[in-house]
C-alpha cells in the first residue's frame, strides 16, 4: 500500500514540475506567488470582476498570495485587500493579511474591525480543506467552507458586488449553486486552463449582488 502511495506521489510531483504555469511561477515567484495567479487572471479576463478603480476586496484562503498579488495590481492606487488564511503569507503591497481561521469568531471580528462597517466590492475564496481523497468526507467539507464564505456576502458585500468561490464538482453542489443564484443576478461556472484537467475543482463566479 505504501509503495502504491509513493508511486502516486512521485507521479504527481513529476507532473507538477512539468506544469506550464508552475514553470512560470518559478521564473518569477515574487510576482505570481502560485499558479492560482493565472486562474484569477483568466477568470477576470472573461468575467471582468475587477474594474481598475479603488476597490476593497476580501481574499479568503489567500496563502501564499497568488490571488492577492493579482488583485493588488487591479484595485487602483487607493484600493485595499483584506486577506486571511490559516497559513502564513509574506507581505504584499495594499494587502492587509490576517493569519487565522475564518470559521473562528476572533478572526472574523478582525475583518469587521478593519472595515469599520464599510462594504466591499469583491469577496473571493480559494479555500479548500485538507483533501483525504474520500469524496464522502471531502465534498461536505468543501461545501461547508463555501457556505461560510457566502454568509459573509450578507454582511460585507455591497449592492452589485461580485463573489468568487472555489468548489468541487458534485451532486451536493446543486443546492449551494441554487442558493448563490438566488442572491446574484449573474452566475457562471468557470474551469480555468491553469486548473488541472483531472481536478474536480471549479469556480463559481457571481456578479451583481441583489442586497
Amino acid at each position: 500500500m505504501n509503495f502504491k502511495k509513493n508511486r502516486k506521489s512521485k507521479k504527481w510531483l513529476k507532473n507538477h514540475f512539468k506544469d506550464f504555469y508552475i514553470k512560470k511561477v518559478q521564473k518569477n515567484i515574487n510576482k505570481f506567488r502560485s499558479k492560482s495567479w493565472f486562474k484569477l487572471e483568466e477568470i477576470n479576463k472573461i468575467y471582468k470582476i475587477f474594474k481598475n478603480d479603488d476597490m476593497t476586496v476580501i481574499d479568503l484562503g489567500s496563502s501564499p498570495g497568488g490571488w492577492s498579488s493579482f488583485a493588488a495590481s487591479k484595485i487602483g492606487n487607493n484600493g485595499k485587500i483584506i486577506a486571511c488564511d490559516i497559513l502564513p503569507m509574506n507581505p504584499i503591497k495594499k494587502v492587509n493579511f490576517y493569519q487565522g481561521d475564518i470559521c473562528n469568531s476572533i478572526t472574523l471580528n478582525k475583518i469587521f474591525q478593519i472595515l469599520k462597517k464599510t462594504k466591499v466590492q469583491i469577496i473571493m475564496s480559494d479555500m479548500a480543506p485538507n483533501i483525504s481523497g474520500i469524496k464522502e468526507i471531502d465534498i461536505p467539507r468543501v461545501i461547508h467552507l463555501n457556505k461560510i464564505t457566502l454568509k459573509l456576502c450578507c454582511s460585507l458585500l455591497e449592492h452589485n458586488g461580485s463573489f468568487l468561490v472555489k468548489t468541487f464538482q458534485s451532486k451536493e453542489l446543486v443546492k449551494y449553486y441554487n442558493k448563490v443564484n438566488s442572491l446574484f443576478k449573474e452566475i457562471k461556472i468557470s474551469k480555468p486552463n491553469a486548473s488541472r484537467s483531472q481536478s474536480c475543482e471549479i469556480y463559481i463566479v457571481a456578479k451583481k449582488y441583489k442586497n
